[in-house]
């Protein structure tokens, strides 16, 4: 079929049906390829188990084991005693292998082999059968994502290590192309199963030897040839094998067949999750539909017809919106002017050395991997053409679009004072909270190598303004950076001196929580060490000090500013009307006002759709903002009928203290102490984007925890990261 003729197609179905069926067709893959995540590690440990058992089992009893070699099932070329310590070592050895996902296809081998000789020699079990079909799958395939072997392949194949790169390159060649072989073999070997267990033919002594027709003996014959048809073709594979799953845990439930246990299942869940594999009706299906529905292949290859969705800033809800929308058929751009997306309520712990910039950030493209119609553009916007639909970034380049959506963010503000600026940084960059960090640990640093007792006072004095969530986070990781992590490696001065000032200029820190939290969260700045100085303005800021007020100077060297923040400049790309903080005013569905195919998202609008309060600058916020634009779009594109006007459905507020401290308002529940604290943590956690991040900002989490030290205490050249 030719690309035009592939366009055409595609341009002939129905919206409504090329929407629902790209659609399902990628939720069912992301699903597919979630469940194999959690599947393959279950399968590996139901496997290794079994092995591992009978392990351990002959290492009790060596003579049995010895006497099983020699007379049960000896191996010709091989002596008894070898042959009993070999299958020893290859039943308590390969299953640790298998289960951690190291050196996987040799572990799996060597136990499928064993268990043919067994199979042979031995007693042949249907038990033995299934257990052979899934070790070939992985001795050929390997392990899935949570292993050993994935997670160091690609530093293996760049490595200078002997053969490593054509060892990686065979197993991937190997999953490529051996795997789907392998899965049409199971996939003929389960059909004459089925049609041995329905009497259709009698396979003989020898071949029922090698067949699993005992497994579906209580198959209805009907059933089993109506499910034997499709299956030899691969058609339908995922439902087939769900039906037989069904059929195969009814009979073991009814207890008709002891011997029938768990593999089986687990067998058929991999043609659920990795598909029937060579000579399918499925394959032939699914090449179809990514040639002429969901185009992921090539983003040349998709449709100029497909309506161009251009999203500008992959924070919270740009990835909200871009996640959603990518499911349609619809060609997607998303630029942004860092190639990372930044998870910015821990940047502060970047700042206070608890976590590595990388922990909180990855990369834009690898979120987009297999979404072929997505494309990721590292810029910075300068302008946009409301009139001609397109926006000019870098050095002139011309954006056309059907539909855009601001999701731009937003920065310091100052309150018209910019020249705190450059002595008061704030956190809003991966290059901020490292300036910060170099600045904080300087601070230490320099009160170390320094004589003079006055300005030791003023390198640890901390001033932080502005006393709301990142606020108070800083000051009190601040406080224990001081106290706990670094106080006994300095040998002329003692950090846990250091002064720690937390200004708010309203009547009480965490304005946006109720006061019995604001109290609460005082409360532990405090036996922190923590100043916190309420009902107070700052009204200058030099390199040496702090004025608050008309009465107030702290002598410092370190101010960091966590006051305000200002849109992007947006409204000024648009020319259209702003509000102080640089919001562009929308409609009731986000809509920039006076611009029908323009949406502003996140802290770019101006939207009261709180309690008639605007949109707190919150990442759950954003993602609902994201969600509503997409569902808008998806209803345009569907000819349905609009979503209700956007409403913001707060899920609480929770803001940390330190290690053992913080506040939860989640309306119907509120927290505070260390209930809040783990809430904080699990919440945070679940947020990140990516396992990696998940699992590094966990160990890192507990290694700060438990051996109260800060391990990411490094002072960067010009504040820029190794």
């Amino acid at each position: 079929m030719t690309e035009t003729t592939a366009h055409s197609m595609q341009d002939r179905l129905p919206p409504f049906l090329r929407v629902t069926a790209r659609r399902w067709v990628k939720v069912y893959r992301g699903i597919s390829a979630m469940s194999w995540l959690f599947t393959d590690l279950f399968t590996r440990l139901m496997i290794a188990q079994a092995f591992f058992r009978s392990g351990l089992v002959k290492l009790a009893d060596w003579d049995t084991a010895l006497l099983l070699a020699t007379y049960e099932y000896p191996v010709s070329w091989m002596t008894p005693q070898n042959a009993a310590l070999t299958g020893i070592l290859i039943e308590l050895i390969g299953p640790v292998l298998l289960v951690i996902g190291f050196q996987t296809r040799i572990a799996s081998l060597a136990m499928a082999v064993l268990l043919v000789v067994s199979q042979a020699v031995y007693v042949p079990t249907t038990s033995n059968l299934f257990l052979i079909a899934l070790l070939g799958w992985y001795a050929v395939a390997g392990p899935g994502s949570l292993s050993f072997d994935r997670m160091f392949s690609r530093g293996l194949k760049a490595s200078a290590l002997p053969l490593a790169r054509r060892a990686v390159e065979l197993g991937e060649a190997s999953g490529r192309h051996v795997a789907p072989l392998w899965m049409l073999v199971i996939r003929l070997w389960i059909t004459l199963s089925l049609l041995a267990a329905a009497q259709l033919f009698d396979p003989g002594v020898g071949l029922a030897t090698w067949l699993a027709a005992t497994t579906f003996d209580e198959i209805p014959a009907v059933a089993a040839i109506a499910l034997a048809v499709p299956l030899v073709l691969g058609l339908g594979t995922p439902v087939v094998a769900f039906l037989l799953v069904l059929a195969v845990g009814l009979v073991m439930v009814a207890g008709l067949h002891p011997d029938i246990i768990l593999y089986p299942i687990l067998l058929l869940a991999l043609f659920e999750a990795r598909g029937p594999g060579f000579a399918s009706l499925d394959v032939a299906i699914e090449r179809w539909f990514d040639r002429n529905v969901l185009f992921d292949r090539n983003y040349g290859d998709i449709p100029e017809s497909w309506p161009h969705v251009v999203i500008v800033g992959a924070g919270f809800g740009g990835l909200a919106a871009t996640n959603r929308l990518k499911q349609l058929p619809l060609r997607i751009t998303l630029i942004d002017r860092c190639n990372y997306h930044l998870f910015q309520p821990l940047l502060y712990q970047v700042a206070t050395a608890t976590l590595n910039p990388a922990d909180i950030a990855i990369p834009i493209r690898s979120l987009f991997r297999d979404d072929g119609n997505v494309r990721v553009i590292m810029g910075e916007v300068k302008s946009i053409d409301p009139q001609a639909q397109c926006l000019v970034h870098d050095d002139g380049k011309r954006l056309s679009y059907d539909k855009l959506i601001l999701a731009t963010g937003a920065s310091h503000s100052y309150f018209g004072q910019d020249q705190w600026g450059k002595f008061a940084p704030g956190l809003k960059r991966v290059e901020d909270a490292v300036a910060v960090r170099a600045a904080i640990l300087g601070a230490f640093e320099q009160a170390e190598a320094s004589s003079d007792a006055e300005r030791i006072r003023r390198l640890l004095n901390f001033v932080i303004v502005g006393g709301g969530a990142t606020g108070v986070e800083l000051a009190g990781a601040i406080a224990e950076l001081a106290k706990v992590n670094v106080s006994r490696e300095f040998r002329s001065i003692d950090p846990a001196s250091a002064h720690v000032v937390l200004v708010q200029s309203a009547a009480r820190i965490l304005p946006g929580f109720p006061e019995v939290l604001s109290d609460k969260a005082r409360q532990s700045l405090e036996r922190l060490g923590v100043e916190v100085l309420t009902n107070s303005r700052v009204t200058a800021i030099a390199g040496d000090h702090v004025e608050i007020g008309k009465d107030r100077r702290i002598e410092t060297e370190t101010v960091l500013w966590a006051a305000g923040v200002v849109a992007s400049p947006a409204g000024q790309w648009l020319g259209c009307e702003a509000d102080q903080a640089g919001r562009i005013a929308v409609d009731e569905h986000l809509r920039v006002l006076g611009h029908e195919h323009i949406f502003a998202i996140g802290d770019t609008a101006s939207c009261l759709a709180w309690n008639g309060q605007p949109v707190p600058g919150l990442a759950p916020a954003a993602k609902q903002e994201g969600v509503h634009v997409a569902k808008l779009i998806e209803a345009e594109l569907k000819s349905k009928i609009l979503p209700a006007p956007f409403a913001y459905n707060h899920k609480g507020s929770l803001a940390t203290i330190g290690r053992r401290a913080a506040v939860a308002d989640l309306g119907w529940l509120k927290l505070s102490g260390a209930p809040a604290w783990w809430l904080w943590g699990v919440v945070h956690i679940g947020f990140l984007s990516g396992l990696r991040n998940r699992a590094t900002v966990v160990i890192n989490w507990l290694w700060s925890y438990f051996a109260e030290s800060a391990g990411v205490r490094l002072i960067t050249e010009r504040g820029t990261s190794t």
